[in-house]
């Protein structure tokens, strides 16, 4: 990377890509926006009040972990190549320039959208409609790119110079403890990696889901609430009440893991709101959570039946499909554990509730079903009668509008 990106140098950026005109400087505004260890995140406004988003990939180590903006700008040129998948384009940011060099991305910011995690923790409200329009969104992009060679062959394009040697298959577990993680984790954080191959059976789980990772779709990969953005008229609209964002992760994989990334997600606002103290047993903790798992079931039930309806053919070509979505959560709660310890430095009593949790999933997973959507596998079946598919006939949205017009 050879130009580091700042409020000092972004403007002259954007005019030197052609994105803005030098006229106009004194119109031109930016603003640095919440950042990541990963990106830097700098929105600016030009003349006639046009958002711009700026990110740039820091400079740090990945481990072969994390990914670049490679990935997203391969998926717009997914979309360019293929017109069949005009669809996907509309609950997907449009990026307007791709830096391989320096590491930056450009693309429309999306002002009358919000986070949805920050929508869900400030209103503390669940409406099922919000799940169902995620559940379907996502089960389009999987189901319009569902066992295509032409596109599965595409997404293995490499970077200049570089070269792909097979996708990435996200199921992994936790390293064994070496010399090197006393130095990089705190002292009460290791009480995590000691727990974690207490339990062989966990290990085993996790393993066995690797060996069963089925890659046969594109997938975001990184699916959590912060991701996905929903309309400030969300109960107005139609259509086109979420985006999907940050693609860097995308690639060919295993829709499973979508939905057990994007679940456990949403689990993570029940289990942050845990009362956790060394003298109340692990369901008493459950039951004191300020946002009670019971809150959420209704979204998480519409979740999934929405997504089922929309890709009734992902039963056919993996009859276990809903087990293995529970597997998959209780990978990303793991997964997110791992991120406390890496960015917070911390590993506390909620984590260790949460890791039994994991533990259940991937271990135990019919059982855990009816904990996550609050009924059995057989009733996540049972709504309104599915026309089975016949052929996968891409959907495209009409032009935004509100309800009743």
């Amino acid at each position: 990377m050879l130009l580091s990106m700042s409020s000092h140098n972004v403007i002259q950026y954007l005019q030197e890509i052609g994105l803005c005109c030098s006229e106009d400087g004194a119109l031109n505004k930016y603003e640095l926006l919440k950042s990541s260890p990963q990106n830097l995140n700098l929105l600016v406004t030009l003349a006639g009040n046009q958002k711009l988003l700026v990110k740039q990939k820091r400079q740090i180590e990945n481990n072969g972990n994390s990914h670049d903006f490679f990935n997203e700008f391969l998926f717009q040129q997914l979309l360019q190549q293929f017109p069949v998948l005009g669809n996907i384009s509309a609950f997907a940011p449009l990026i307007l320039n791709f830096d391989e060099e320096n590491s930056i991305l450009v693309r429309n910011y999306l002002s009358e959208y919000s986070e949805l995690n920050e929508f869900y923790r400030h209103k503390d409200i669940f409406p099922s409609s919000i799940a169902t329009a995620i559940g379907t969104t996502l089960a389009e992009l999987h189901r319009a790119t569902f066992q295509h060679r032409e596109y599965r062959n595409f997404m293995a394009t490499a970077p200049e110079g570089q070269f792909r040697y097979s996708f990435y298959n996200p199921a992994q577990g936790v390293d064994s403890i070496s010399p090197e993680i006393f130095g990089t984790v705190p002292t009460e954080a290791l009480k995590f990696y000691l727990l974690y191959q207490r339990y062989e059976s966990l290990e085993s789980a996790i393993a066995d889901l690797a060996y069963e990772w089925q890659p046969c779709c594109l997938t975001h990969n990184d699916l959590d609430l912060n991701n996905i953005l929903i309309h400030s008229r969300w109960d107005q609209l139609d259509n086109c009440l979420i985006k999907l964002i940050d693609w860097e992760a995308c690639g060919w994989g295993d829709p499973a893991f979508d939905l057990g990334t994007l679940i456990a997600s949403y689990l993570g606002i029940w289990l942050s709101s845990l009362v956790v103290d060394p003298t109340i047993e692990l369901e008493e903790s459950l039951h004191l959570a300020m946002t009670p798992l019971e809150v959420l079931q209704p979204s998480l039930l519409a979740l999934i039946q929405a997504y089922l309806k929309e890709f009734p053919m992902i039963l056919e070509y993996q009859s276990d499909f809903i087990i293995r979505v529970v597997k998959f959560t209780g990978l990303a709660l793991i997964n997110q554990i791992q991120d406390t310890i890496k960015c917070r430095k911390y590993f506390g009593n909620t984590d260790i509730c949460m890791l039994q949790i994991a533990k259940n999933f991937l271990t135990i997973p019919e059982q855990s079903i009816l904990s996550i959507f609050g009924v059995s596998e057989a009733k996540i079946h049972q709504f309104p009668q599915w026309q089975k598919e016949q052929e996968l006939v891409p959907l495209y949205y009409e032009k935004t509008r509100l309800r009743g017009c």
